[in-house]
């Protein structure tokens, strides 16, 4: 499985590299379907990916203990944390975590992936989820 996480992870990043390459100040604005401007989706990705990075280089230090959060609340967080974000940095920092949590997934040993995978965390490793499903909106929001 760890082969597939990997190859669609790469995927949907060059996918969102793709698709912020070519985002304007205007773009970032664009409201999304749920209302959140294009912006907010990219910090939204980002926070995730970030967190999800943050509990693979704890269970590579102290091993796999499941965990649980409030995705609502956490979603709520973020939403308003985002605005302090500058707009065009917001295209860095979703790259940024992307690419540093699909070397994590890359490097992970095997057995901590099995863990992982046995624990219902398997979305941890499998990024691209998350990614296809906000850069479809993101696309549709700015007619592509």
């Amino acid at each position: 499985m760890t082969e597939t996480y990997i190859a669609e992870n790469r995927a949907e990043r060059q996918r969102l590299f793709e698709i912020t390459a070519k985002l304007t100040a205007e773009n970032l604005a664009q409201p999304t379907l749920n209302g959140w401007p294009v912006a907010l989706k990219l910090a939204h990705l980002a926070y995730w990916d970030l967190y999800a990075l943050a509990l693979l280089q704890e269970w590579e230090k102290m091993g796999y203990k499941a965990s649980s959060a409030n995705v609502d609340a956490v979603n709520e967080a973020v939403r308003v944390l985002s605005n302090a974000i500058p707009v065009l940095s917001v295209i860095r920092l979703v790259r940024e975590a992307a690419e540093a949590v699909d070397r994590k997934v890359e490097e992970l040993a095997p057995k901590l992936t099995a863990e992982i995978e046995a624990g219902s965390h398997a979305r941890m490793l499998c990024r691209f989820l998350h990614r296809r499903n906000h850069l479809n909106q993101i696309e549709s929001a700015l007619g592509h």
